[in-house]
């Protein structure tokens, strides 16, 4: 190969690892919850997807416009687009197809898990990769995990490695933290921990695991920064919604409610 297509190769890696490497700047779940303003938790328990807007509502608010609704017998509608809620899955399944007709990335997506969960792979397959096609980053993601266990597609680890990229430079600490470990399982020791502190220090739990690989004072930094992140999507109100939320839950578990 000519020296100067060797040299250019080599910037293109450079910039692809500037790209990768760089601390984003907020979750794939965006900036806040457009309601309170609060960052959303990572938690997928933490917060409501709606159907009617593809809007991501943390449990606190959700719960806050429940009791409002309640306490004034109104109808129950979604708190940020004002639409009515649907009372049952087939109501709720027909809003979905009506927002990927409208080529909704986020309600694209859901279709694809929705197609996973029925063991359809070849459709989640499908819907996923529309879906990044339209810009969402939680469909990357799901990719990946296709990839790496071989269904609906042939097992291939560059793709999956690929589509992890693609959803941590766009802000999935999963993405980052699978990536960690697939380089570390690849003996790439310096990138591997690379990931995992910049999963740790979007409030990744899980990315402790890093913590014999680092000195001492780069955990005590990135335990720091993670325990911010962790911090700035709680609130005392959100406690309480919790609480709130997993006793409605216990409720209709144990037919109560």
């Amino acid at each position: 190969m000519p020296k100067h297509k060797k040299n250019c190769k080599k910037r293109a890696a450079e910039l692809h690892d500037e790209i990768l490497f760089k601390q984003p700047e907020s979750t794939h779940l965006g900036d806040c919850c457009p309601i309170c303003y609060l960052p959303l938790q990572l938690d997928p328990c933490g917060f409501t997807k709606m159907s009617c807007c593809s809007k991501l509502i943390c449990n606190v608010c959700n719960l806050s416009n429940l009791i409002r609704e309640s306490e004034g017998s109104l109808e129950h509608r979604c708190e940020f687009c004002r639409q009515p809620i649907p009372d049952t899955e087939e109501e709720f399944d027909k809003d979905t197809i009506k927002r990927v007709e409208a080529n909704d990335p986020v309600a694209t997506c859901d279709l694809g898990l929705m197609r996973h969960k029925e063991g359809d792979y070849t459709g989640a397959f499908e819907y996923w990769s529309k879906a990044t096609r339209l810009g969402d980053v939680a469909a990357q993601f799901n990719l990946s995990c296709l990839y790496r266990e071989g269904k609906g597609v042939d097992k291939d680890e560059k793709k999956e490695i690929h589509h992890l990229e693609k959803a941590a430079i766009g802000g999935d600490p999963n993405a980052r933290h699978n990536l960690g470990c697939v380089e570390g399982n690849n003996g790439r020791t310096e990138r591997a921990i690379q990931h995992i502190i910049i999963a740790a220090n979007m409030g990744h739990d899980g990315s402790f695991c890093a913590q014999g690989m680092i000195s001492k004072d780069v955990f005590a930094e990135t335990l720091r920064t993670h325990h911010e992140a962790v911090d700035a999507m709680k609130s005392p109100q959100r406690e309480k919604a919790e609480v709130i939320m997993k006793q409605i839950e216990a409720g209709k578990a144990a037919g109560q409610i």
